[in-house]
């Protein structure tokens, strides 16, 4: 709390306090003492009621000698808002604060910063807006609440360094909108007499539309401001400086001048403009000849759609210009196109894309993505999200029937699943058909559509033979067994719950990807076959269970379809045998010295899955358990804090009535150190 008075501090804290100024005053380097006396400004009013006025201007003159303008203006700021604080009702040391700031301006353009500038290859207009921010809070400090003659008093100063344009914009944004609209025509005589090379004017012009948009200039100035500015935008080269400042204007344009509608057309740039008659929007892009910046100018519409369309849109009109405007982007691919470019011309097109919604018409919305699909054919994440696109308006056609298809919606879905399944093969990324296949089945089994899902399967277990030993990530070369791996395992947990088809045999699709698995040309030297051979015998285990452990809705699983059946588990139980073998005769394979080390964690590994899934009642089992067991420890590579665990959890499990040869088991466990 500050409300006190000098009076009522006791001699000790006064003293400590003015011992605290003096060793400030002893720092012999400029800046910091400027700072940290400006930093505990606060504290004079422990010392005597005139400490602060007194101290402010003397630490204004103190900024006289910093030699560089750039830190003198930012330790006025600093001060401005520091004082700001302390002492709001001495508003005479923000002016005095600013008008110094005026004098010291011309060493922006002497020798000494000039020569630095070459030296730092910084060029003048980027210099010049580090000015900005401190100006912009010296004057906002200085403007508030002040009257309008303030800002008069500041309009001549300008002048007098003759319309010095950074200057100019800072009084622009510091002071109210009602005393800049009053005094527009002001403002663009002195914005014509600024030198350009330093600031360019169409900022200017910018930040005078700003003030327009909040207060309206006299009525008989309107239309005058508005030439006077647009001579200058429609010069502009660069396409993002011409949509940045023509933004502004649409919505002074569309204020005061609502008759004006061919003005308002090609003054068109977001969203809001988008409604007004469509037929004067293509003839504004064809107003840029060069495909080059009528590129530029699509990317800049799309990315202000983007990010000002807050709820998804139907509207035909919009939909009409923006896939245009999307066409045009896509249409400057060629072979010499860069991949980022690409990425992020599909990453605009996308958003369009996620931005478009007929609601429960669904139909319409399949339509809708049909044509974009022709439309945009050469990027391929617009085609991935396409597919991404259709499989959720087949799930959400599939929430509004709450699972229970008629038979028009039957036919929609299948509609859906017939478009993905034409899409995928144009993908070239390998991992991506593999990926959509897989999703894009589940989709279809999700809504009743067996045959369709079974076709996607079948291509994904056909398409495995197809990867290729290393892909391109990122610009590097990188094996691909790992996202291989990946993908199998997700395609195993789908595995479970499909129904073996009547006519295939029993586990037809298992046995399709373990005979691509099994062709597939491995890595000499690793382990990923193991590992997938690991995990189709957990699948195998799941399989055998009376009930399967999850369902698809309305879709028989083969718990329900064998129930069972001997036949059926027999036929499981080969194929576990026939996998396990394999295994073995890989950890075999690693009986070597360097490879040891492998050799313990496959074994060991293998032994958590059979004592995670086998039936250990069986003395077979049991037996290759613990063979397993002292494989993994045999030679001191099996990790003891594992070991030490699995153990435990044994003892454990062997506390319950059904698991009591659990007990057996861990008897026969020996728990070896490393060596």
């Amino acid at each position: 709390c500050y409300n006190f008075t000098p009076e009522s501090v006791v001699d000790t804290a006064k003293e400590t306090c003015l011992n605290w100024f003096f060793k400030i005053a002893s720092i012999r380097e400029l800046i910091p003492r400027f700072y940290v006396e400006a930093a505990i400004l606060k504290c004079n009013k422990f010392l005597s009621k005139t400490g602060i006025s007194e101290c402010l201007p003397r630490l204004t003159s103190m900024i006289r000698g910093i030699g560089d303008p750039l830190v003198a203006v930012y330790a006025r700021a600093y001060l401005c808002r520091v004082g700001m604080e302390v002492a709001p009702h001495l508003k005479e040391n923000l002016n005095k604060n600013f008008f110094d700031f005026l004098l010291t301006f011309k060493q922006i353009h002497g020798d000494t910063v000039q020569n630095q500038l070459v030296v730092q290859c910084v060029e003048i207009p980027s210099y010049l807006t580090l000015y900005s921010p401190a100006i912009d809070w010296i004057l906002q400090c200085i403007s508030y609440r002040a009257a309008e003659v303030l800002l008069t008093e500041m309009m001549e100063r300008c002048k007098k360094l003759g319309n010095n344009a950074l200057l100019l914009n800072s009084v622009m944004s510091a002071f109210r909108a009602e005393f800049i609209a009053a005094r527009s025509m002001d403002f663009i005589g002195m914005i014509k007499e600024c030198d350009e090379s330093g600031f360019p004017k169409h900022l200017l012009f910018r930040s005078l539309g700003r003030n327009l948009a909040l207060a309206d200039p006299p009525e008989g100035d309107r239309l005058q401001i508005l030439n006077e500015a647009w001579k200058v935008i429609t010069k502009l080269k660069s396409p993002q400086d011409y949509i940045n400042c023509a933004e502004i204007w649409v919505e002074y344009t569309c204020r005061h001048f609502t008759v004006c509608v061919d003005l308002r057309m090609y003054m068109f740039l977001f969203l809001e403009y988008l409604y007004i008659f469509h037929e004067k929007f293509l003839p504004f892009l064809d107003m840029f000849q060069k495909e080059s910046v009528r590129v530029e100018v699509c990317k800049c519409i799309m990315e202000a759609f983007i990010k000002h369309q807050l709820e998804p849109t139907k509207d035909p009109v919009i939909l009409n210009a923006l896939l245009h405007v999307c066409k045009t982007m896509h249409d400057s691919v060629n072979a010499l196109t860069l991949e980022d470019e690409k990425r992020m011309l599909a990453s605009l097109i996308n958003g369009f894309l996620r931005m478009v919604s007929f609601g429960r018409d669904f139909e319409q919305q399949l339509s809708f993505y049909v044509e974009a699909r022709s439309m945009f054919c050469n990027l391929e994440p617009v085609l991935v999200q396409l597919i991404h696109s259709v499989n959720q308006l087949a799930m959400e056609t599939r929430k509004v029937m709450k699972g229970n298809h008629s038979r028009k919606t039957a036919a929609f879905v299948r509609a859906c699943v017939a478009f993905c399944f034409i899409t995928i093969p144009s993908l070239t990324s390998i991992f991506s058909r593999l990926n959509l296949y897989l999703h894009s089945g589940q989709i279809a089994l999700a809504n009743q559509c067996l045959s369709q899902a079974d076709a996607f399967f079948k291509a994904a277990i056909s398409l495995v033979p197809e990867v290729p030993k290393t892909i391109n990530i990122d610009g590097k070369m990188r094996s691909s067994e790992t996202f291989l791996l990946e993908f199998l395992c997700n395609f195993f947990s789908t595995l479970l719950i499909i129904p073996d088809h009547p006519e295939q045999g029993v586990l037809f699709l298992v046995r399709g990807l373990l005979n691509v698995i099994q062709d597939y040309t491995w890595e000499d030297n690793g382990d990923d076959k193991v590992r997938i051979y690991t995990n189709v015998v957990h699948l195998l285990s799941a399989m055998s269970q009376e009930t399967y452990i999850y369902h698809v809705d309305k879709v028989e699983s083969n718990d329900t379809l064998y129930g069972g059946d001997t036949k059926f588990l027999a036929e499981t139980n080969k194929l576990c045998e026939t996998l396990i073998a394999q295994i073995l005769e890989h950890l075999k394979s690693l009986g070597k010295d360097e490879t040891l080390k492998r050799q313990s964690q496959l074994a060991l590994n293998l032994f958590n899955s059979i004592l995670a899934h086998g039936d250990l009642r069986n003395n077979k089992l049991n037996q290759l358990a613990v063979n397993l067991w002292n494989l993994a420890q045999r030679h001191g590579y099996a990790d003891t804090k594992i070991t030490v665990k699995t153990l435990e959890y044994i003892k454990k499990q062997s506390k319950h009535p059904e698991l009591s040869h659990f007990t057996d088991l861990a008897a026969r466990l020996p728990l070896q150190s490393r060596t």
